[in-house]
């Protein structure tokens, strides 16, 4: 890691195409804006799941639109600063299109690393913890082949006005739901990150999906980091090397 790019970004839930295209292309250009701000002294740039609102990759088409982000994308890691990108709920059809044609590295799971002997694990979050059964039988289905094979068979114009309706219809139905902090013992990614610290250590869990700003002290030496959303404001987290630092417009909670 040279001198000059040694700091490690993270953002999540841009939900590029929601919930129309005016306001997403705004939203896709204040993203555009901030990876080029950290690009300065980025060593690594990890983009957490839901960048897209929808996203499926045909054999020979993708959605329309992105390209301000996927320009970015393909010119930072031209410039050889890694970025990778994690597959979230609304985005979990990216296959091998956004790794061709951009350079990124595509993550299905949480992973883990290790920066100046702090170790951290670094996911989208969805699926985890405690709950929410019926979503994770939902995940299962829609991460199996026959499942992607059978949308395939859908016309691309059908198919993505589909998975675009059921998406909105989704988030009205949860309404405010996700702005609303659950409490330590509530939230379920707190409550996971509690589970993975009894059996081994992690100085830091790093997580998306909540759609809320989370910096939360596990114990004196391990705290919980939720990126929140870009949607309603912009939040992301830096590490220097020595601190991770949550930067958000939004209330943090925690």
């Amino acid at each position: 890691m040279s001198s000059a790019r040694h700091k490690i970004y993270f953002a999540s839930d841009f939900h590029l195409g929601s919930p129309n295209e005016a306001v997403s292309l705004e939203r896709e250009k204040r993203v555009v804006a901030w990876l080029d701000k950290v690009s300065v002294d980025a060593a690594e740039i990890f983009l957490v799941g839901d960048i897209f609102d929808f996203w499926f990759e045909y054999k020979r088409a993708v959605p329309r639109g992105f390209t301000r982000l996927l320009g970015k994308l393909s010119e930072l890691t031209d410039r050889g600063i890694p970025i990778h990108v994690f597959t979230g709920n609304h985005d979990m059809w990216i296959f091998d299109y956004l790794p061709r044609e951009c350079g990124v590295t595509v993550h299905r799971s949480p992973i883990e690393r290790t920066w100046n002997d702090r170790r951290f694990m670094i996911g989208h979050g969805d699926g985890l913890g405690p709950g929410d059964s019926g979503y994770k039988v939902i995940k299962k289905i829609f991460a199996s082949q026959v499942c992607q094979w059978l949308f395939a068979r859908l016309h691309p114009n059908f198919g993505i006005w589909l998975a675009r309706s059921l998406s909105g219809y989704s988030r009205s139905t949860t309404g405010h739901k996700d702005q609303v902090y659950l409490g330590h013992d509530n939230e379920w990614l707190i409550v996971y990150c509690r589970e993975q610290l009894a059996r081994e250590h992690y100085d830091f869990f790093v997580f998306g999906h909540r759609h809320l700003p989370i910096d939360h002290a596990l114990k004196v030496n391990s705290r919980y980091i939720n990126l929140g959303e870009w949607m309603s404001g912009e939040s992301w987290a830096v590490w220097d090397g020595s601190e991770l630092k949550l930067h958000a417009t939004s209330k943090v909670f925690g």
